[in-house]
């Protein structure tokens, strides 16, 4: 069976997002299925003009980088050139990464949608939205299987865009525990690691894009209101990601001058940094106010730190029930739980043991290997 493989999420401008690192890993995990024997072969479209990634992918035994000049012209693409590509190369289905490329053409295509935020918690223009909300509904419809990443996720896709139940496929994303795991960091490197940030006390973390259903603003709030009310308590809070769409309140929100309190904003790190700095962090906060799976707080939990989260969304599915959670719509509700946990030793141990059991349970082998298993029944001839 031959696979075709969107590469659009590949884009470098798209680095360190969710949807690209889904797709980088998957990619690494499906070479390895191609090379045992499996007879199964991926075509992954690439092009060395349009600053995609996906040359960067090194080919390998039934693994091809398949050049094809529609990627260099991003509409044509994601409006059909990849479904004409797929069925030049003779694929017997295509797999789309993401819902921002539309699934149309001879060849059978299975696409991941990971969440419905356009409907759900729109925050790009409104022009931008409706854009979105048009792949969003076309690739649901048009596609031949659809994967996502949570049954909060399945739920909302059923629901909000009328597919039939059995079209969706829930397949969890992984984690790279080689990356992101309970080893310590190396002590020198993370003061090294923190003087270049500027993080000069103990410090909470979030690590994600920086953009408004992250719920960020509300968690610099709570943290403020949290050391006003303890003056025992003093520490950093770090915000490590990529600056996001309409992130200007949440930034300003940082600036904000305060005696105590300071909030750090990274920009971008380095895949070794961002573990390091995880694995630093006193807590982790997840205050989502919608996600499709958070891969952010699984890295937490598998880097052994104390972790806690919204209870909304999939969050508490994607953990098991496993860490402390709170209203992310209440800055009281976030405060009371961060300071509960950082006065309490022994609940702080209970959710760093708690989540590295949880985080165990996600790989990105298993996530491939189902992944292929949806594409392998799509494209068997009976699937045609």
């Amino acid at each position: 069976m031959k696979i075709a493989v969107d590469s659009w999420t590949l884009a470098s401008r798209f680095r360190c997002q969710g949807t690209y690192v889904y797709t980088q890993n998957l990619l690494r995990e499906f070479k390895k299925i191609a090379c045992n024997g499996s007879g199964v072969r991926f075509s992954l479209f690439a092009s060395h003009s349009n600053g995609n990634d996906a040359v960067l992918i090194d080919p390998a035994e039934n693994f091809e980088l398949l050049s094809s000049p529609l990627l260099d012209y991003d509409r044509v693409w994601r409006l059909g050139g990849a479904g004409f590509s797929a069925a030049r190369s003779h694929a017997d289905v295509i797999f789309i990464p993401t819902a921002a490329t539309l699934p149309v053409g001879r060849v059978p295509a299975v696409c991941t949608i990971h969440d419905v935020t356009p409907i759900t918690m729109p925050t790009r223009s409104s022009r931008m939205t409706a854009a979105q909300r048009v792949f969003l509904r076309s690739c649901a419809r048009l596609s031949r299987a659809i994967i996502t990443s949570s049954e909060c996720s399945k739920h909302d896709i059923v629901t909000l865009l009328g597919v039939p139940e059995e079209k969706v496929t829930v397949i969890y994303d992984g984690c790279d525990h080689d990356v992101f795991n309970p080893l310590p960091a190396n002590a020198v490197m993370l003061e090294s690691l923190r003087e270049r940030l500027g993080v000069q006390k103990p410090y909470l973390l979030h690590h994600g894009t920086i953009q408004p259903r992250k719920n960020l603003e509300r968690l610099i709030e709570a943290f403020r209101l949290m050391l006003v009310r303890d003056s025992n308590l003093d520490l950093d809070l770090v915000l490590a990601g990529q600056i996001g769409w309409a992130s200007d309140a949440i930034l300003n929100a940082a600036r904000h001058t305060n005696s105590r309190g300071n909030v750090v904003i990274t920009g971008a790190l380095a895949e070794a940094d961002l573990a390091m700095l995880i694995k630093g962090a006193t807590l982790a906060v997840i205050p989502s106010l919608y996600e499709g799976f958070s891969l952010p707080m699984v890295e937490a939990m598998a880097c052994g730190v104390p972790t806690i989260a919204s209870r909304m969304s999939c969050l508490p599915e994607i953990s098991g029930n496993a860490l402390a959670y709170f209203n992310p719509l209440s800055i009281e509700d976030m405060a009371t739980c961060m300071r509960s946990v950082l006065l309490d030793p022994q609940f702080q141990q209970r959710l760093r043991q708690n989540g590295i059991e949880r985080a165990r349970q996600f790989s990105w082998d298993r996530c491939a290997r189902e992944t292929l298993q949806v594409l392998m029944q799509v494209g068997e001839p009976s699937g045609n």
